[in-house]
């Protein structure tokens, strides 16, 4: 297959009038396009007013889909507790599928290749078997928890640990490797000394396996773990184990000099979720310093509950215009840092190699948007329209490892109003009527 039109390969590549040859999963050419029309005729031909990597969500929550608007205008703590959590534990196996897929397909449409992804305590096959059907690429993981948890999740380390040996044994490396596995404590919190350091047992006993959990996300969460275990956050988790260049923590707001000194020594990746964390009030991730540091910085959605979407090119605005006012410096995280942190720094944090720049040899992970929209005219520089302007309803083309999962605005990989229909009949069966305080 043959794609056209401006290329946006990389944060400092811009090809005006360009095209990508794909060849199997990888990419076999790149530029300018009546050259590489020239060597490579009699391919098939798409063209689209924009190309660009396929974006990486690395944190996000496909299973809390069913979730999208039960908890508006809530802090961390109750949000999670009093109504994530229970709704969580309502679903049974066709409900999770039902979620995953709902999530899944939300991230097609938008542009989303790759995620890294937070499930929950039951039911994780059900999620592992929608992302495979679905052809997305994926790091994802069962939730663990063995203390604090609601009723129906609270599992024994021992046998929570069992079931992701299961996991991993099952799926990682599934989908010809676009499958892999993340060891997933939901935080320190509400899992023992003995879960977060079997997590990393598990973990290294199995090659290419990751760790994913959230951290320091809430003043009230760092405050409980230096409360229960006489450590700040990150602290703790570097005792246990839980940091480290194959360690993914979501959020990382509220850390002290020593903490973001652990977190660049360790080389752990750091996601950055920002409309999550002003909706909930968590604070702003000091996302500069981490740069500074080089601390790897990615960029994740987190859930539909607390965002409510799993756009990336919405999420990418966010990111910036949050740091630019933070720091009062409107050089602060300009849009080539925020798309690499959408694409190539989440390929990283997710532990894919070459994934997140469009270059002859990478996998053929390629999004293509329409720019046939007002907000769009006129398109001086296309790098900032994709971080600034563009809406993940203007992808048009979705492709992972040379699979088209979009074409023209319609996802070919799954019937997509059936999955709608199909999540709005088991949203209407779950009991979680939402709590909107401010009404």
């Amino acid at each position: 297959m043959l794609l056209t039109g401006t290329v946006v390969a990389d944060a400092s590549t811009v090809i005006e009038d360009g095209a990508i040859v794909v060849e199997d999963e990888r990419i076999a050419a790149v530029g300018e396009r009546e050259d590489v029309l020239d060597a490579y005729p009699d391919r098939e031909v798409r063209s689209y007013d924009l190309l660009a990597p396929g974006f990486v969500g690395s944190h996000v929550h496909s299973v809390q889909s069913l979730g999208r608007g039960i908890a508006d205008d809530t802090e961390l703590l109750d949000w999670l507790f009093d109504h994530v959590l229970p709704m969580e534990a309502s679903l049974d196996g066709e409900a999770m599928s039902v979620a995953a897929r709902l999530g899944y397909l939300e991230m097609i449409e938008s542009g989303t290749t790759t995620c890294v992804d937070h499930l929950s305590v039951h039911h994780a096959d059900r999620a592992f078997d929608a992302a495979d059907e679905m052809g997305i690429r994926g790091r994802l993981g069962k939730v663990l928890m063995d203390k604090s948890a609601p009723d129906g999740l609270q599992e024994d380390a021992d046998a929570a640990l069992a079931e992701t040996e299961r996991l991993i044994e099952r799926y990682h490396g599934a989908n010809d490797g676009r499958i892999r596995y993340a060891v997933t404590p939901r935080f320190a919190v509400s899992c023992t000394e003995e879960c977060l350091r079997g997590a990393r047992a598990v973990a290294d006993d199995h090659d290419g396996v990751r760790i994913h959990t959230h951290a320091s996300e809430n003043r009230d969460e760092v405050a409980t773990v230096e409360d229960e275990t006489g450590r700040r956050n990150i602290h703790w988790l570097d005792e246990v184990g839980l940091t480290g260049e194959d360690v993914v923590l979501a959020h990382c707001i509220w850390t002290d000099e020593s903490e973001r000194e652990v977190l660049a020594e360790t080389g752990t990746h750091v996601t950055y979720c920002p409309s999550s964390n002003m909706k909930l009030a968590s604070g702003v991730a000091p996302v500069v310093d981490y740069l500074d540091r080089g601390i790897n910085v990615a960029l994740g959605n987190d859930g539909p509950p607390c965002n409510n979407t799993l756009d990336p090119l919405t999420e990418m605005r966010q990111a910036s215009l949050l740091q630019k006012v933070e720091h009062l410096d409107p050089e602060a995280t300009p849009a080539g840092t925020i798309f690499e942190m959408a694409t190539v720094n989440g390929a990283r944090a997710a532990g894919f190699d070459r994934v997140g720049k469009l270059r002859e040899g990478w996998r053929a992970d390629v999004v293509g948007l329409t720019t046939d929209e007002t907000r769009a005219t006129p398109l001086y520089d296309p790098l900032s329209h994709l971080v600034f302007s563009a809406h993940g309803d203007d992808v048009r083309f979705t492709m992972v490892g040379g699979d088209v999962l979009q074409a023209d605005g319609e996802v070919v990989v799954a019937d997509a109003d059936a999955i709608r229909k199909r999540a709005r009949e088991v949203a209407d069966g779950l009991d979680v009527a939402p709590d909107q305080p401010g009404r």
